[in-house]
């Protein structure tokens, strides 16, 4: 790891609170969980307040999750040659402004534009907030410090998402971005303050960065994330109409469901990490059958009240535990262009969502009922269970050391 890590990272971060380092790396992605989130919960008021159809308040989420595909390599690679501490206020200032620009957007093709602004920095922050949590750590605590990093993203789920959805129909939807903006701005100061300066690496450039898209292990790493992570987001799109459809929760309990998927995504984001400084594919090879398994005996469990809400938790953990271990196998795949590497998972999760939600509403439209995303769900979990064991058996004949 010592191409991820500065010279002077070893003696600078002894004289730093390390954990208040993280804490404002976690802040920024309480901050992009919300904008991420909470429009998924308001498009009835936004369809409303922009005079728009569903399906084109739809593509507002649609241009926030291609403003992550496309922004997460692109930043990560032009901003290599930048100190990362740098490079993050830049993204966390990117992201507030973005946000901000969203509350004063007019119409519906000036907000369109400002969603997929605000997706931008999303994956290329999160990238290279991996990176610096690992260097402040010795090397086996690297799974733990990025779980506490994305765990920012799990506690806007329980926190901040809730509320926001709240202000949002209590006060107008458009006072979700002047939140957000708030987050962004506490996010920037924090890291500003607690958050080490590390100096670039002397042969970081974007062609360095970009080599890590020569190497398959990387292609194998996203391919699991893609592919066996769909199957969350195949469950979650659609998880307030299995609750009220198939377990009969009234709509009202839905932000309790919610909550509980959030705590579910926390506790499993914890132990995920935990699992990853064990060992990072033994984490993926227990973890995504793990994932099958738990959606098979959700899409039973649905039909009962409290069976159905005991599951949704145990889905949402069971799903998180594999972000820990993907952010650290993508590091080790790729240690001489860690940013881009790393920024490259959140790119490959928004595939996952795409592909899930997608696969999720065909099985839907075909009449197999709410229950079905789930079982669509087992089977990409599955197959990201097969990718990843095609990596373990290529990496027994070159390893990554090589």
């Amino acid at each position: 790891m010592s191409s991820v890590l500065s010279p002077s990272t070893a003696t600078r971060t002894k004289t730093h609170n390390i954990g208040m380092a993280i804490f404002a790396l976690a802040m920024g992605g309480v901050g992009i969980g919300v904008t991420e989130f909470t429009m998924m919960g308001l498009l009835k008021e936004v369809e409303e307040g922009l005079g728009i159809s569903t399906p084109e308040a739809g593509h507002l989420i649609s241009a926030y999750a291609l403003g992550v595909v496309v922004g997460a390599p692109l930043l990560a690679a032009v901003g290599a040659k930048l100190p990362r501490k740098n490079l993050a206020l830049g993204l966390l200032l990117f992201f507030t402004v973005a946000n901000l620009s969203s509350f004063i957007a007019p119409d519906y093709g000036s907000m369109l534009v400002s969603r997929f602004a605000a997706g931008l920095p999303h994956g290329a922050f999160f990238g290279v907030a991996a990176v610096i949590a690992a260097s402040l750590v010795p090397a086996t605590k690297r799974g733990w410090a990025i779980s506490m990093v994305m765990a920012g993203l799990s506690v806007s789920n329980v926190v901040g998402v809730p509320a926001a959805t709240w202000l949002g129909q209590t006060f107008g939807w458009r006072l979700l971005f002047v939140l957000v903006g708030a987050i962004g701005l506490l996010a920037l100061a924090l890291v500003w303050k607690f958050v080490p300066f590390q100096h670039a690496h002397p042969d970081a450039s974007i062609r360095r960065e970009l080599g890590a898209l020569k190497r398959l292990q990387v292609w194998l790493a996203l391919l699991v994330g893609i592919v066996g992570f769909g199957g969350f987001f195949a469950t979650y799109t659609y998880i307030a109409h299995t609750m009220t459809a198939v377990a009969g929760i009234p709509s009202a309990l839905i932000p309790l469901v919610v909550a509980l998927y959030g705590l579910g995504m926390v506790a499993g984001n914890i132990v995920g990490g935990r699992l990853a400084d064990k060992s990072v594919m033994g984490t993926l090879y227990r973890v995504l059958p793990a994932i099958a398994v738990a959606l098979v005996v959700y899409a039973i469990a649905a039909h009962w009240p409290w069976s159905a809400m005991v599951m949704v938790f145990v889905v949402g953990a069971s799903g998180s535990m594999l972000i820990p271990a993907l952010q650290t196998r993508l590091l080790d795949a790729s240690p001489d262009a860690p940013s881009l590497a790393s920024s490259l998972n959140h790119a490959a999760l928004n595939v996952a969502n795409a592909l899930g939600a997608f696969l999720g509403g065909v099985v839907i439209a075909l009449g197999w009922g709410f229950v079905a995303p789930a079982l669509v769900g087992a089977v990409l979990a599955i197959l990201g269970f097969g990718v990843a064991l095609l990596s373990g058996l290529l990496e027994r004949k070159r390893p990554l050391a090589a």
